[in-house]
């Protein structure tokens, strides 16, 4: 084939699609007496019948019986000994480590041996402190109470939600980069 007889087929093609597209295209709305005849057969269908509504649920009433006993909501979180207990101290002196959050801290190894190991850990700022036992560490008044070959534990106070502190154990781990 050559680039005219390719053409004239093209051409013709073109031709062929375009009358194809001109079949079945209404201009004017008398053109569909059909769609007339449905839509007014469709409007004059009876509308079928609604579902009944749900029969509602009786629900038992409750009468609470209890005025004269202690509410459970008012006193249930109360310090019985009047705010005496565990505190953090706040005539200490904060140590460096206290002004980061003890997520952002790394350990990053120890130096010695048996009773006389010393954590190292990385801040933030990218200094590295030694650690032994007795040092804060973390926003939560953490103390260090031992250092082991891949972890440093301390315990930290925080505060109950009812004015009191309580104690909970955390642990600095080793990365292993």
């Amino acid at each position: 084939m050559n680039m005219t007889s390719l053409g004239r087929l093209f051409c013709l093609s073109v031709v062929l699609l375009l009358a194809g597209c001109g079949r079945g295209v209404t201009s004017t709305p008398g053109d569909a007496p059909n769609l007339k005849a449905w839509v007014a057969e469709v409007r004059a269908r009876p509308a079928p019948p609604l579902d009944p509504l749900p029969v509602m649920q009786q629900f038992e009433t409750f009468e609470y019986s209890a005025q004269g006993m202690r509410d459970p909501f008012t006193d249930a979180w109360a310090n019985p000994d009047g705010g005496s207990g565990l505190r953090p101290d706040p005539n200490r002196r904060k140590e460096p480590l206290e002004a980061f959050p003890l997520d952002s801290l790394d350990m990053i190894g120890t130096i010695g041996g048996g009773a006389s190991l010393v954590g190292l850990v990385m801040a933030p700022d990218k200094v590295t402190y030694r650690i032994r036992p007795g040092i804060y560490m973390g926003q939560s008044d953490g103390r260090v109470t031992g250092v082991f070959e891949d972890r440093i534990e301390l315990i930290e106070l925080v505060p109950d939600g009812a004015g009191g502190w309580l104690e909970r154990p955390a642990a600095l781990a080793l990365d292993d980069q």
